[in-house]
């Protein structure tokens, strides 16, 4: 039975392979789907959840995020962790100190497990607060699905990627949304900056990749908040004359 499950989801990985284009992308194809993963892939396309893996939105060291199309023909994002490729010493220090994540499996598939689950809960935090965030659908293991942020099959581009033509509103709107983040939906990013943040039709900010948020009352937040306001000082004085005073007040401005 396991074996013909198996086969059923490579076929929908081989013709997503199909459609990658380059040879980087086959190597990373390749280093994804193992057979693991292929059954959890499995279960969400036996509900509907998946019904079409296309190529890759974004690759990654420890992850890699693929288009799908859900069973209705809405584009949605498919984040997948590589247990083998993923850093899960490093994933401890923003798992440990949240009380939501007690009690789980320490060796690396179980953290990996926590931190996609971790990833997902902090996406339905903050997108119940209002944040501009992918909207998180569903998780298994290691894989996240969520709201993909593009138009017409085309991913929203990194902020890195572009030369933003409104830098102030930009600005402005990223602090409005970690403002929320922040005072309504209680978390700290912990991992902010120009790559973090996907710019869609040129003017909206969405914040992604939550899996390291915390709780701001675990005892790396402080220090997690900070390192944020730096990376968004840093980034956006080369547009503009800006202070990490002013952004790290607006952001914890709360009432």
């Amino acid at each position: 039975m396991i074996e013909k499950e198996i086969s059923k989801i490579d076929k929908k990985i081989d013709r997503m392979r199909k459609r990658v284009k380059g040879v980087e992308d086959y190597k990373v194809a390749n280093e994804v789907f193992d057979n693991s993963t292929l059954l959890t892939l499995y279960h969400f396309a036996k509900n509907g959840s998946i019904d079409t893996l296309h190529g890759v939105i974004k690759a990654g060291k420890e992850a890699n995020v693929f288009l799908a199309d859900d069973k209705n023909g809405r584009k949605i994002a498919v984040k997948i962790y590589m247990v083998t490729a993923s850093d899960f010493r490093n994933m401890l220090k923003y798992i440990e100190g949240d009380r939501r994540f007690r009690g789980f499996h320490k060796n690396r598939r179980g953290i990996i497990y926590t931190w996609v689950k971790k990833e997902f809960k902090n996406l339905e935090r903050a997108h119940d607060a209002g944040v501009m965030v992918p909207e998180p659908i569903a998780f298994r293991n290691n894989v996240l699905l969520m709201d993909f942020i593009g138009t017409n099959g085309k991913n929203a581009p990194m902020l890195k990627n572009i030369e933003v033509q409104e830098p102030e509103k930009i600005l402005s709107d990223i602090i409005e949304n970690y403002n929320k983040l922040y005072c309504r939906a209680n978390l700290v990013h912990s991992d902010l900056s120009e790559y973090n943040i996907l710019i869609k039709d040129n003017s909206i900010p969405y914040l992604i990749d939550f899996s390291q948020a915390v709780i701001r009352e675990h005892p790396g937040a402080a220090d997690f908040l900070n390192r944020d306001v730096k990376n968004l000082t840093r980034y956006f004085k080369k547009y503009f004359d800006v202070a990490e005073e002013e952004i790290y007040k607006r952001i914890t401005l709360c009432g």
